[in-house]
């Protein structure tokens, strides 16, 4: 699931339009309607604002906000899962030092 796709879930599961949420974050429902879609990214300070309003813990967005921001970083590299391999490596050993 994208951030994007969890938001628009979270906002239908409350029965609110794109326009209501738009305003709770005080962005264009335009902006919104893209974030939902995957076609623009959300900042990172609108997570804890989301957290909070629909009672979703903070991590399991900025995980998804994080997997968002590798993606469109990845997404055309032929080597990309060779590279998340070394990054879970990395991240595997600086965890454990």
């Amino acid at each position: 699931m994208t951030l994007g796709q969890k938001i628009r879930k979270l906002r239908e599961d409350n029965c609110m339009t794109q326009r209501e949420l738009a305003s709770v974050l005080c962005i264009g429902e335009g902006y919104l309607s893209k974030i939902e879609n995957d076609q623009k990214p959300l900042k990172r300070s609108y997570l804890t604002e989301l957290s909070k309003f629909f009672k979703t813990p903070l991590k399991e967005l900025e995980a998804l906000w994080l997997g968002n921001k590798i993606y469109s970083l990845l997404k055309n590299e032929k080597t990309a899962l060779t590279a998340l391999k070394s990054v879970k490596e990395q991240l595997t050993n600086s965890n454990e030092n």
